[in-house]
């Protein structure tokens, strides 16, 4: 412990000495998202750049966050642990961004600490290209003119939502605190083609469904590929009015593979102990780091994810509307597997100032569905956040919400039937 504390505040300091001596130094890259203010509302990284390229280039950045929470916590059985106000573990990234060669970028990104791991390990990473001069001058470049290529172990994109949320440390594009209840993000072996012209985007990808890699085979091995793929419209119509509508889908068969789309997120929920319980008479406890977060753990999983996005102005607003269905073969009985999910978000902004350096909004994002067929009633979940927060600088931003969870209905048992937590989380975040 005493180590990772001597890597917290050697981040910190480093952090600070970037940010203030060298941030203008930072290498420009081709066809790649900015880790800071400038990095907002940007989804998949444009075909259009500017970058020339004339040799290799190495960018490190990080992002710290640090929150101030003050929830409180209640459920029919009195079992949860009283809250109190205090602030969190903080967590840190390091980010390496490489330009390769002209059109070849790698990435990697190390979680030098998070809620769910003290110690440093790397999240993943990827190699994107956008031409292929490499096999020779000019070839197929017609079709790379539109066309990405990113290879790797990191994040797919699957759904809009994860290039908006909390990425371990890396807070600045979430106006929020929190994720998304069903947080569809998940770090897996991947292969992906992006393609888009004149405001028109597909995606098609697969995946080998599995967020931790090994070559074993057993008895209970059945692994799958998972395929994924977006069909969407992105346009910037006038100086004021940018209108985005995309549709994702992820499939995977395999009862082994596929149950990490909305449990792969291992830097943990970001509502520190919620849904904790009091030890009992032997000192056992429920709750885990993903708490307040929803994964049904369906195998054979189908998901289709809808996510429209507006900016008119200051006024910005970004919605989900999901369904994810599926079976667990392992639970008994046999011939009532099915289940199914619907989220349904919307997220209302309003952002001004001098380069719209305030903003104020709320959130309402709800999950409902049943984990068998036979279910008489729906497991039932709502989250509102209220909120805003202040960019100090590109890449300081400080952010308060008022946040309020309930686990709804007569289906829940345990420590989650009749629970609910709320109160004020203060976040600051930097990143770079």
């Amino acid at each position: 412990m005493k180590t990772f504390h001597k890597i917290q505040l050697v981040f910190i300091a480093l952090t600070l000495m970037v940010i203030n001596t060298t941030y203008a130094q930072q290498p420009g890259l081709q066809y790649f998202r900015p880790n800071d203010k400038n990095g907002l509302n940007v989804f998949e990284p444009s075909k259009e750049d500017t970058i020339i390229f004339d040799g290799l280039k190495v960018r490190v950045g990080g992002d710290f966050a640090m929150q101030f929470q003050g929830l409180n916590q209640s459920n029919e059985a009195g079992t949860l642990v009283e809250l109190g106000s205090d602030f969190n573990l903080p967590s840190a990234n390091l980010n390496l961004d490489v330009q390769v060669m002209e059109g070849v970028r790698m990435h990697l990104r190390t979680y030098l600490s998070s809620r769910a791991h003290n110690e440093a390990w790397i999240k993943g990473g990827y190699m994107r290209v956008d031409n292929l001069d490499f096999v020779k001058p000019g070839f197929l470049e017609g079709v790379m003119k539109y066309t990405s290529i990113t290879i790797g172990l990191d994040e797919f994109n699957y759904g809009d939502a994860h290039f908006r949320r909390t990425d371990n440390a890396r807070g600045i594009f979430n106006p929020f605190v929190g994720n998304y209840l069903m947080d569809a993000f998940s770090t897996e072996a991947f292969g992906e083609i992006t393609v888009q012209k004149n405001g028109l985007l597909a995606v098609v990808g697969l995946t080998n469904g599995k967020l931790n890699q090994n070559v074993t085979v057993n008895d209970n091995t059945d692994n799958k590929p998972s395929f994924f793929g977006k069909l969407g419209y992105d346009k910037q119509l006038n100086e004021d009015l940018r209108v985005r509508l995309t549709g994702s889908w992820y499939i995977n068969k395999g009862t082994s593979t596929g149950t990490y789309l909305y449990g792969g997120d291992r830097g943990g929920s970001r509502y520190y102990n919620v849904l904790f319980t009091v030890p009992d008479v032997d000192g056992n406890t429920e709750g885990g780091p993903r708490d307040g977060q929803f994964n049904a753990r369906f195998t054979k999983l189908t998901a289709l994810q809808i996510n429209p996005f507006i900016k008119y102005k200051g006024l910005e607003f970004f919605g989900i509307y999901e369904l994810a269905d599926g079976s667990n073969e392992f639970t008994t009985p046999q011939a009532d597997t099915e289940g199914a999910f619907t989220q349904i978000a919307a997220e209302v902004l309003y952002r001004f100032g001098a380069d719209e350096r305030f903003y104020l909004g709320g959130r309402y994002n709800t999950v409902t569905g049943k984990m068998r067929e036979s279910a008489t009633e729906d497991l039932e979940i709502s989250r509102v956040n209220f909120g805003g927060g202040w960019y100090l600088s590109k890449n300081v931003l400080t952010k308060v919400e008022y946040m309020k969870q309930q686990y709804e209905g007569n289906a829940w048992t345990g420590r989650f039937a009749g629970a609910e937590f709320s109160g004020v989380v203060v976040e600051a975040v930097i990143s770079f």
